[in-house]
């Protein structure tokens, strides 16, 4: 900090004071370089740790015990590869103007660090994109000549083949002033890097949505001649869900807006730091769609990861969240459904039938229980009503549900209570009958609102990609890891339930948000950016 001498204190006390807290103030940002240095070494450590132990594995993989060891192969892999993702990136930072709104790039905190720029392949095919200013001489008017220019090359995917994108920027001179002019090199994603943004987009698709982990698709990438490393790759996706970041919270902010959720989590195994080992954490899935009744909103789902399932996760991911909840018997949802200090409760619960239907399917295939294969019966004339005003105004469902499906519920509610008194207190089948009478308020509440549903299948189908994506990736490297998945995934299923190609929308998004001001971030969902139609997936 510098000092106006006329504004130095006269007091010697004082000014020791000053010296003092200058020392303590250098000490301390020396303390905490040493401690970045110090993990930054830790971590490139490990790194190698990871690589040695590979290379051992891979020489050793043809024997008796290849497939134990193909899958250690495969757990390294993943945690090398979410390391690499929480490396720095290039980037090259200039000076925000205070009188624009900040951009999403400059609201990034990420680190930042020089990188090697490889040489391109040769043998790919080019496309050249001239940056010419213009020939008149901003300053005098005068005649503009050109004396040279600046080629960058970009690396991009087009859909099903690489391509050298040359963005090539003539420099000229003014014959009367000798003033230089020059355009400016276009912002991307990655500022100095040499990805571009459909080759980005292809990389987090192949990886969140066709469940490709990024050492499988550098393999796939050096068959076609093209050498991207899984570090590269990993860094990119660190980058590029970062930049995305505040667009996920806009589509987390439409989501909790809805009147009517569904929610439903899968375990997600990850590595436990410095034990070699797994812990289960969690990914919640929140769902907004209002297509069943005709509402026009447009759907949406968020994805949010947890290192555990305590229930102090969702509470906190549903803070802002008013009005129904449709999820399973899950105990931590309780305190939501409960009035707190004299006032009611904001979250109403909504049962699942097809979790009812779940628990006498099992026991029916067990033990072909006459009971349970009645109750199945009557579950599957619900299931049909409900099928029938799939898409109607939420009055006409209401309407079709109070006449067609109440008087079964009504016969279903005496059916259970008569089967209770008939069998066994302690058998499953008489478990699976109490789950569904306790639960009796919040099975039956969809009759009497046509913006309900009679289960929560709609999240389930939401949970299935990350189904998908755990049995190929095993477990997830890190909770950083966890948290990228998360955020990739609200914006690919959300782009697919809004009927658009995900890798054509997020090629859009990230080849835009970086100059995109963060005030007007809601311009980037995929039912406001306004793609062409050829893009959209057919129905």
């Amino acid at each position: 900090m510098a000092f106006d001498p006329a504004d130095l204190p006269t007091d010697i006390a004082e000014l020791h004071r000053i010296i003092l807290a200058q020392v303590a103030e250098g000490e301390a940002r020396e303390a905490e370089l040493v401690a970045v240095k110090a993990g930054l070494m830790a971590k490139a450590l490990e790194i190698e740790k990871l690589k040695l132990q590979i290379a051992r594995l891979r020489r050793m993989r043809f024997g008796r015990s290849s497939e134990k060891i193909a899958r250690t192969i495969e757990q390294l892999e993943l945690k090398l590869e979410e390391l690499e993702a929480e490396t720095p990136v290039a980037s090259n930072e200039t000076a925000a103007n205070d009188e624009q709104p900040a951009t999403v790039e400059q609201s990034s905190q990420a680190d930042r660090k020089k990188p090697e720029r490889r040489k391109l392949p040769a043998h790919l095919p080019a496309c050249d994109i001239v940056h010419e200013p213009s020939c008149i001489c901003p300053s005098c008017g005068g005649e503009m000549r050109k004396v040279g220019e600046d080629i960058t090359e970009i690396l991009d995917y087009i859909p099903g083949h690489f391509e050298v994108v040359r963005h090539i920027r003539p420099a000229f001179s003014c014959r009367r002033c000798e003033s230089m002019v020059q355009s400016p090199m276009p912002s991307l994603p990655i500022e100095r890097g040499q990805a571009g943004p459909g080759l980005l987009a292809h990389i987090l698709v192949s990886k969140y949505c066709d469940h490709l982990p990024l050492y499988r698709q550098s393999g796939i990438y050096a068959r076609e001649g093209v050498d991207l490393d899984r570090a590269t790759m990993a860094a990119w996706v660190g980058k590029v869900t970062a930049l995305a970041s505040p667009l996920v919270e806009a589509v987390a902010d439409h989501v909790m807006a809805a009147e009517k959720l569904h929610v439903d989590d899968t375990p997600v195994p990850v590595l436990a730091p410095g034990t070699g080992k797994t812990k289960t954490g969690r990914l919640w899935v929140y769902l907004r769609d209002e297509r069943p009744f005709g509402g026009r909103a447009p759907p949406a789902v968020v994805y949010r990861y947890s290192p555990d399932r305590k229930a102090e996760h969702p509470r906190a991911q549903l803070a802002d969240f008013h009005g129904f909840l449709q999820a399973d018997g899950y105990s931590g949802f309780g305190p939501l459904y409960a009035a707190a200090n004299g006032q009611p409760a904001t979250v109403t619960e909504v049962a699942c039938w097809a979790h009812v239907r779940r628990n006498f399917y099992d026991i029916h295939v067990a033990t072909n229980a006459p009971i349970a294969g009645e109750v199945l019966q009557r579950i599957g004339q619900l299931f049909d009503i409900e099928r029938a005003s799939m898409g109607r105004a939420a009055v006409q469902r209401r309407q079709v549900r109070q006449s067609a499906a109440r008087p079964v519920i009504d016969a279903l509610a005496a059916f259970f209570d008569t089967s209770l008194m008939t069998i066994s207190g302690r058998s499953e089948l008489a478990k699976a009958i109490r789950y569904a009478r306790s639960r009796w308020t919040a099975l039956t509440r969809y009759l009497d609102d046509g913006t309900l549903e009679i289960s929560n299948n709609a999240a389930e189908r939401a949970i299935r990609p990350l189904a998908l994506g755990r049995k190929n990736y095993l477990f997830a490297g890190s909770d950083a890891g966890g948290e990228r998945a998360a955020a990739a995934y609200t914006l690919v299923e959300t782009a697919k339930l809004n009927g658009l190609d995900p890798e054509a929308y997020l090629r859009e998004v990230i080849g835009r948000i970086a100059d995109h001001p963060i005030n007007r971030i809601v311009e980037l969902l995929p039912w406001n950016i306004g793609l062409a139609s050829s893009i959209r997936v057919a129905a």
